[in-house]
């Protein structure tokens, strides 16, 4: 699994998260915020680089036809999108997968604050050439 160490500490920083603040702030109009910041402070104290809400070139057949802010892009790697929801869908995993081909990265986070326990997935570009060669 490519980049299997640094999305499990990711998800561990995030699990630490979960554990302190739960899911009380779904449905709140500041929901994903609070949880952006806290994993931010988070990810700083286990040493991990990330830019958060960075603005990120979206291309279209290699063409830069725009830019959208990603809420975190960790060790220029990883695209980590947070929700607050009660439960991820298939809507949300198409949309992180749509970014991952946009941005043409390998892999990215899909993480849910808003459930009783912490959703996460690891979402895979099937199209970028390091994926094809793990395959």
């Amino acid at each position: 699994m490519i980049y299997e160490e640094l999305t499990h500490r990711i998800i561990g920083c995030a699990m630490k998260v979960h554990t302190f603040l739960g899911n009380v702030f779904h449905g709140s109009p500041l929901r994903e915020v609070i949880y952006q910041r806290a994993l931010a402070i988070e990810m700083e104290k286990q040493g991990l680089g990330y830019a958060r809400e960075m603005e990120m070139t979206i291309y279209y057949e290699g063409i830069d036809i725009g830019t959208r802010r990603v809420d975190f892009f960790v060790e220029d790697k990883i695209m980590v999108e947070l929700k607050a929801v009660i439960e991820l869908n298939d809507n949300h995993l198409n949309q992180c997968r749509n970014y991952l081909e946009a941005y043409n990265l390998p892999v990215g986070l899909l993480i849910n604050f808003g459930s009783r326990s912490l959703q996460y997935k690891r979402i895979y570009n099937t199209k970028h050439p390091d994926v094809k060669a793990k395959q």
